[in-house]
């Protein structure tokens, strides 16, 4: 005779796959960087961020409130920023995202996309106040960078919720 396990209300048998795929997906993001692309002008978005803010807008519980600490730590590593620049940045956008779901009443795409690109916006004058000199003319290729982000968002958001599309079939 098999004893019964019971379960408490509200936990599955198993995990979901987004418990481990939304973060590895993150980290894929963040190792883009990496990519040898020949560029007079740095044009590539972060990567890392948007996936980041694609599973927040897709699905809030894929992570926890202190994944993105350990996120932006391995971003600051790969990418050469100051060390704790993106840990702390991701971590405030998540925690603001965090905030205006608690504000508003419902959202769609519009409005994600607009508050990821606030974000990103944010994070870029962020970590460029804090990796550059202010003398420095880097204020064209921080443009570029936005809008390319912006312009990208949608394809990330999309592959997120490609992603955590095949987990909620389950």
């Amino acid at each position: 005779m098999n004893p019964v396990e019971f379960l408490p209300m509200g936990h599955s048998e198993k995990p979901p796959r987004a418990v481990w795929l939304a973060p590895l997906s993150v980290v894929l993001g963040s190792l883009m960087t990496l990519l040898p692309v020949v560029a007079v002008v740095p044009f590539l978005p972060p990567f890392g961020l948007m996936v980041l803010l694609g599973w927040r807008m897709v699905r809030g519980d894929s992570m926890r409130v202190w994944v993105p600490v350990l996120l932006g730590f391995f971003d600051d590593m790969v990418s050469g920023q100051p060390l704790g620049s993106a840990m702390l940045l991701w971590t405030l956008c998540v925690l603001v995202i965090d905030v205006l779901d608690t504000r508003l009443v419902w959202r769609d795409f519009w409005q994600d996309w607009l508050v990821a690109s606030g974000a990103i916006g944010f994070c870029l004058i962020a970590g460029r106040l804090v990796a550059s000199p202010f003398g420095a003319h880097v204020d064209t290729a921080l443009l570029f960078q936005f809008v390319a982000s912006a312009a990208l968002f949608p394809l990330i958001y999309r592959l997120c919720a490609w992603l955590d599309s095949d987990v909620r079939k389950r």
